[in-house]
């Protein structure tokens, strides 16, 4: 677990956090930075045919050792959330945790409460991992690449454990939504593919959101104001009024769990002249994203019809779809997971995403791709924390995976 935790530290002190607004692919020049590491490291661990293509990406493959067993691929992303910085992470390390709240270092008014983190009261004496409170921690998805990066280390390093070819897999920008937007199934060239995206221990996700975007782009009348009487209409004042007429009780993130979707308003800016909002819709029923545009449409009616002379527009994007009925298409995708679960001493629980994953889009595109427990805790915020030994159990769920695939 030591060389485990060493590695964790190492990729998360790398800043890979994703640029919404950039040009560029990968958004950011961490990310080029951390892929070119993992791929030294992974031709250094004997992966000879370890590459970082011009998009960023990562491929590698652990040779397999059993005849004719299928190959198998394993992802996760190198890039961090854009909602908080990842520059100088400065990991705060506690050894034999003796349960309680946490309080971060540099910014003691960040806490760690075991009432908002009940999972904490089973890791007394493990090993946690915090940020000093001035940054995110990178767990998502650093710990999913230490996880597969540990694991072929292993299975380089102990050839009598039987598997078949086990691909690796390096994705940039999955945070903004582009973590495939370079990579199709046949360059990794497997049955199946697990990203290692998910939170605390044994858990299995077969279903994500469906999830699309949209902006609305209202347009006023700008003048200036010693004479705005009757004739200006201010766009900040419509975006304020259009926000108002959102449920308030239902369908936003803080008010709905389980399988409840969403309409999340999460960015505006303009002025009085034009003021643009942006929201992600959410729902596991992909054909209610439609019902969920259509209330923005009805809220943007309502506006023009009590202002004239302003106009709102509702514009919408797709972005993933539930992974469900792909993976059902290869039920060993998730029946093997548990099987594998099992095999590292722990009982699955199989879990639904109440977000995406690589694997939603990857599944998509006809590679069923499930999601596997990293030990992510509080991901995209500074109160973000992992654990040793969860991020230790992925890795053993992922040998014991390759030898369930490989019928061993």
């Amino acid at each position: 677990m030591d060389t485990l935790l060493e590695r964790f530290l190492r990729y998360v002190r790398i800043d890979t956090k994703a640029d919404e607004k950039a040009t560029m692919y990968p958004s950011s020049p961490g990310q080029l930075v951390l892929g070119a590491l993992l791929r030294d490291e992974l031709l250094a661990l004997g992966l000879t045919d370890a590459v970082q293509n011009e998009h960023g990406l990562v491929f590698a493959t652990v040779p397999g050792n059993v005849p004719n067993a299928p190959v198998i691929a394993f992802n996760a992303h190198v890039d961090t959330n854009p909602e908080n910085s990842g520059k100088d992470v400065n990991p705060q390390v506690i050894r034999n945790y003796a349960g309680g709240d946490i309080t971060l270092p540099k910014d003691t008014s960040k806490v760690i409460r075991v009432k908002d983190n009940p999972e904490l009261n089973a890791l007394v004496g493990k090993t946690i991992i915090t940020t000093d409170g001035t940054t995110l921690l990178g767990a998502d998805d650093k710990a999913g690449v230490a996880v597969i990066m540990e694991a072929a280390k292993f299975l380089m390093a102990n050839p009598q454990v039987p598997h078949g070819p086990v691909r690796v897999v390096f994705t940039c920008d999955e945070e903004i939504g582009f973590g495939v937007k370079h990579l199709e199934p046949a360059q990794i060239g497997a049955v199946v593919a697990y990203t290692l995206d998910g939170a605390g221990t044994a858990e299995i996700e077969d279903e994500t959101f469906s999830a699309d975007g949209a902006t609305v782009t209202i347009t006023g009348v700008n003048i200036h104001p010693s004479i705005g009487k009757g004739r200006m209409v201010n766009a900040v004042r419509l975006a304020g009024a259009f926000l108002d007429r959102l449920p308030k009780r239902r369908m936003s993130p803080e008010t709905t769990d389980g399988r409840d979707g969403f309409i999340h308003p999460l960015g505006i800016e303009g002025g009085v002249g034009e003021v643009k909002i942006n929201f992600i819709l959410r729902d596991f029923d992909t054909p209610k994203l439609a019902e969920q545009a259509e209330m923005l449409r009805a809220i943007a009616r309502q506006i023009e019809t009590e202002f004239p002379e302003a106009a709102v527009k509702v514009e919408t994007r797709k972005q993933y779809r539930n992974m469900k009925d792909g993976i059902a298409k290869l039920p060993q995708a998730v029946t093997f997971a548990a099987e594998a679960v099992r095999r590292a001493g722990m009982e699955p629980k199989h879990k639904i995403i109440r977000g995406g994953t690589d694997g939603s889009q990857l599944t998509e595109k006809g590679l069923p791709t499930p999601n596997l427990s990293t030990g992510e805790h509080n991901p995209h915020s500074p109160l973000e924390w992992t654990c040793l030994e969860e991020m230790e159990a992925a890795v053993r769920v992922v040998v014991e995976l390759c030898q369930v695939w490989a019928g061993k």
